[in-house]
């Protein structure tokens, strides 16, 4: 997902959001020990992804703790 779209998303939708892309690397790893995984590349942009959240999330509760 790009910055933007997260950017425009509310505080609950990004928490469903990091919830539902942890669910899906926890998904991943297993069938990466089962020895079928399709997309490895998939692992490191689902960790991009709830990094990008997570740092939103962050920079919103400075931005409101500093206001």
């Amino acid at each position: 997902m790009k910055i933007k779209e997260l950017n425009n998303l509310s505080a609950d939708d990004l928490t469903a959001k990091e919830k539902q892309l942890k669910k899906d690397l926890f998904d991943m790893e297993s069938h990466r020990q089962m020895g079928r995984v399709e997309k490895p590349a998939s692992f490191r942009n689902i960790r991009r992804d709830i990094a990008r959240i997570l740092t939103i999330i962050n920079e919103r509760r400075i931005s409101n703790k500093n206001a």
